[in-house]
């Protein structure tokens, strides 16, 4: 089974991401910042992450950088999520590492398919 990373720091949004996410076949762990998800990521193996940007501690570009700078982790696919939807946001995302920048809110059969999409195409570790 495929195993995703929830990094949001609000409840319901990790609780609606991981019902899709779940429907769609996956296994789900969630963090509610950039710290935490990195402490989870270094001791479990992701085939997923789906990222917040705006969160406490460390937010969502750092931690894809810290990601993408630890070799265990630099190849592990990230939707990066956000309410930002400006060009430089996108940008920025994309420049931290992201594979995908998606806009919330967004549909659950859109999530679900590019989830599912991005783990099958040999993303995952």
């Amino acid at each position: 089974m495929r195993r995703a990373l929830i990094v949001d720091d609000a409840v319901t949004v990790r609780m609606y991401h991981r019902q899709i996410l779940e429907g769609a076949g996956f296994e789900v762990d969630e963090a509610e910042n950039g710290v935490e998800a990195l402490e989870k990521a270094l001791v479990t193996s992701y085939d997923l992450l789906l990222v917040d940007v705006n969160m406490p501690k460390m937010d969502g570009y750092t931690f894809l950088k810290e990601v993408r700078g630890t070799p265990e982790l630099r190849a592990v696919p990230a939707i990066m999520i956000s309410t930002e939807a400006e060009r430089r946001d996108k940008e920025q995302a994309y420049r931290a590492g992201a594979n995908l920048y998606l806009v919330k809110p967004v549909r659950p059969e859109a999530l679900a398919l590019r989830a599912t999409l991005m783990t099958a195409r040999g993303g995952s570790r």
